[in-house]
């Protein structure tokens, strides 16, 4: 039964935890590893990055002078001018920590397959589920946190200002409701198919390498697999830009937008306006 279902599984490089689990036979700790393969990974990913940030933080100075410090502060730049884009310098520097710490995590778990004796969690759909979750909890308690209950319920419904509208609002509620749900999954299955798929061309390439010199019982082979390299490196940054850029969008849809309805409904008279600060032509 094992067997069977670990064929089931797409090609992948192995890790040090299928070694462990290949070698070491049946057993309580084999079976948690593997069960917990994903997960164990994710909280080594959180460490390392968590760790190597911290460290760089603490030894951070006013005038930076090492290479790291440079590194990590061209990192924070870019999210900061990524999500203030989207949400303004004011709503972007609030919720900066969150989408930062996402594009951060994300894009560590990514690249991880890229590692020898890593695995990149995202590969495997409970996992990216799990951070569609997360940010889909994050937008509501955002709704409901800036516009209030009532607010939430009311943007919820299509923000009805007239009778057909309060009579379609059951409809809007539940088509809204549908769309909010839809969401986190697209976020889900567009990151775990592109991993997984990368994840899955770098495997069967290795597998060619490592089988093209089979015959000789050396362990050498060709690898096939460096070309594919850089553009997982690229697939993984852009996956994880995507991922990161629609949760900021989705923020925004959320949170309260001020109205302009004035200006653009009454174009002409901010016209005269203008023009009424001029000197009039007689």
């Amino acid at each position: 039964m094992h067997e069977a279902g670990a064929a089931a599984h797409p090609p992948e490089i192995p890790n040090f935890i299928t070694l462990i689990t290949h070698w070491a036979g049946h057993g309580p700790i084999v079976e948690f590893l593997h069960t917990w393969e994903n997960g164990i990974f994710a909280f080594l990913i959180v460490g390392l990055v968590g760790g190597g940030v911290a460290m760089v933080a603490r030894a951070a100075t006013l005038v930076p002078g090492r290479r790291r410090q440079i590194l990590l502060e061209a990192i924070i730049e870019g999210l900061d001018n990524l999500v203030c884009g989207v949400l303004g310098k004011e709503e972007g520097r609030r919720y900066l920590p969150f989408i930062g710490t996402l594009f951060l995590f994300i894009l560590s778990m990514n690249l991880a397959g890229l590692v020898p004796g890593l695995k990149s969690p995202t590969s495997r759909f409970e996992m990216t589920f799990a951070l569609a979750f997360c940010v889909f909890a994050y937008v509501q308690w955002t709704g409901i946190r800036r516009l209030g209950l009532l607010g939430y319920l009311d943007h919820m419904i299509g923000q009805p200002r007239e009778p057909v509208g309060w009579l379609l609002s059951p409809l809007m509620l539940f088509i809204h409701g549908i769309g909010e749900i839809v969401k986190p999954v697209s976020l889900a299955l567009r990151l775990f198919g592109n991993i997984m798929g990368e994840d899955t061309l770098l495997g069967v390439f290795v597998t060619l390498g490592a089988l093209t010199f089979a015959w000789s019982h050396l362990p050498i082979g060709i690898p096939f697999h460096l070309p594919f390299v850089l553009l997982a490196i690229i697939f993984s940054l852009v996956q994880a830009l995507v991922f990161t850029m629609l949760s900021t969008i989705y923020i925004y849809m959320m949170l309260p937008h001020e109205e302009h309805g004035d200006k653009e409904r009454h174009p002409r008279e901010s016209g005269d306006q203008i023009l009424g600060s001029s000197p009039r032509m007689t």
